[in-house]
């Protein structure tokens, strides 16, 4: 049961990066274009925090099945490296994504102009990225090493 949590966890956060990524990237030219907020700018922006709301689903299952966490939690021998990561860095920064594209997406879905809901889902999605990709498990990363594909 963990391997495959493991794996869907490690697999959707691909998933959640292009999301963000191409909702990014819309948002950013509708917005220095000033086009119209149409309803497929309405859906990506809902699936794309949707998508971001399953992957915390995902990884806080993980969490509390990972052996490492609860090696963390243990308070047994050096809690250094991977073990701080995973039981804290990542769950805490990542909360904290999942947070900010949620009150991103909120505030885009209330804001009465076009061009102030791009604005929003820009800023508040960008954020949220940035905060991803650091607290992503990186195979280049010095605090935890995963592989860019688990299989």
């Amino acid at each position: 049961m963990f391997n495959i949590l493991l794996i869907a966890h490690s697999m959707f956060r691909w998933l959640v990066l292009a999301a963000l990524c191409y909702t990014l990237y819309r948002s950013w030219c509708r917005y220095r274009t000033l086009q119209p907020f149409t309803k497929t700018d309405n859906a990506l922006r809902h699936w794309s925090a949707t998508i971001a709301h399953i992957q915390l689903m995902l990884g806080m299952v993980l969490y509390t099945q990972s052996p490492m966490v609860k090696y963390f939690n243990s308070g047994v021998g050096d809690n250094a490296g991977e073990p701080v990561f995973f039981g804290v860095i990542h769950i805490l920064l990542m909360l904290l994504a999942i947070v900010v594209v949620t009150i991103g997406s909120a505030r885009a879905k209330r804001q009465p102009t076009d061009s102030r809901k791009f604005k929003t889902i820009y800023t508040f999605f960008g954020i949220a990225l940035l905060v991803i990709l650091v607290a992503i498990p990186w195979p280049f990363s010095t605090l935890a090493h995963r592989p860019l594909i688990r299989f």
